[in-house]
């Protein structure tokens, strides 16, 4: 994991990509019929992702539709909606300003589905409230044509059961079960990025980024005592003008005397460092991409979701970050690898929920 998707570059361009579109249909139109939507783009993931907004705008304004004096839950009413949502669908036409923010947001979208199908997965299935409801699940998957069998197959499993909701974590399980099954290898990329490169250049390596430097360890004791050492020399030249310097009280003998654990080597830098920047975050379990949890599952979990949930689930209700290293030391520290890069970018996630 040296190298992560960046969503933020993948907004810019598809907001760049957007733009140019935009500028190319309506210097000769004042708006767009639903028809001229369908053929827009040559990334047709792109115009379909347009139609599933629109979509998704209808189904807020029916939630809209209540009154004290009409019975909207009605067969008949509903019926009669459906047949009115036809009727629309066939009457598109919007104008650039509203058109533009549907666009840019399909844009993104389908760079997301191509370059980033895990992290589009976990928007798909975990939602605004972590959980995934089957049948607006059902009319998402419709909409996309591009890395679909897992997601279909997962609908496919869901129906199969007779579900009707279920929690994000629960979900992911599900995902995940079906990903080992179907060895799901994401499409080329290579042809999508020739469609979006014939109207704005694309290079897909401005995507990744290198992954945040890791934060400097606490220094060895042996330098921490060597760095004491030489400022209270340093004192200690000092003509005292006024009273003397108080005794320093000697805290370091025993520490020196414990073995090193992953609670000492993974305590947080003294203030003003790179921990500085870090971004609060309330809970560990609310920040992972489902990218995160396939590779903290493998690796440091050995394969066992339940396992790797049960940890996150203990780590997000601890009070203090010496607890939490205490427990990864006692339960983790002989089967982790500390050198691997998913280790520390677990550590990292760790860090910023106590920081």
């Amino acid at each position: 994991m040296d190298e992560k998707i960046s969503l933020e570059a993948i907004s810019l361009y598809g907001d760049a990509y957007a733009e140019r579109v935009l500028k190319g249909f309506f210097e000769s139109k004042e708006k767009i019929s639903g028809s001229e939507i369908l053929s827009l783009c040559n990334v047709q993931q792109v115009n379909l992702f347009v139609v599933r907004e629109l979509f998704r705008a209808w189904k807020e304004e029916i939630k809209k539709l209540k009154s004290p004096y009409f019975d909207f839950e009605n067969t008949g009413v509903k019926e009669a909606l459906e047949n009115f949502m036809g009727i629309l669908s066939k009457n598109i036409l919007i104008d650039r300003a509203h058109f533009a923010p549907l666009l840019k947001k399909a844009s993104s979208h389908a760079l997301m589905v191509i370059f980033d199908p895990y992290d589009f997965y976990s928007m798909i299935i975990t939602g605004k409230n972590n959980k995934l409801e089957v049948d607006p699940f059902r009319e998402e998957i419709k909409y996309l044509k591009i890395n679909r069998a897992p997601l279909e197959r997962m609908l496919q499993n869901l129906e199969a059961k007779g579900v009707k909701e279920i929690s994000g974590n629960e979900a992911f399980a599900v995902l995940d079960q079906i990903l080992e099954e179907v060895n799901f290898t994401p499409e080329d990329v290579d042809d999508y990025q020739a469609q979006f490169s014939a109207v704005l250049p694309l290079d897909p390596s401005r995507f990744y980024v290198q992954k945040t430097p890791e934060v400097p360890l606490p220094a060895p004791k042996e330098a921490k005592e060597v760095k004491e050492v030489a400022a209270v020399k340093e004192v200690k030249e000092v003509k005292p003008e006024a009273k003397p310097v108080a005794p320093q009280p000697k805290q370091e003998a025993k520490v020196n005397q414990q073995p090193v654990t992953i609670n000492d080597k993974l305590r947080p830098p003294e203030k003003g460092t790179v921990a500085d920047k870090f971004h609060k975050i309330a809970k560990i379990k609310d920040s992972l991409t489902i990218n995160q949890k396939f590779m903290f599952t493998k690796v440091l979990f050995h394969g066992d979701f339940e396992l790797f949930s049960k940890a996150i689930d203990r780590l997000d209700r601890m009070d203090s970050l010496d607890g939490a290293l205490k427990y990864i030391d006692e339960e983790y520290a002989d089967t982790w690898d500390r050198d691997s890069e998913e280790f520390h970018e677990f550590m990292e996630l760790v860090e910023k929920r106590f920081a």
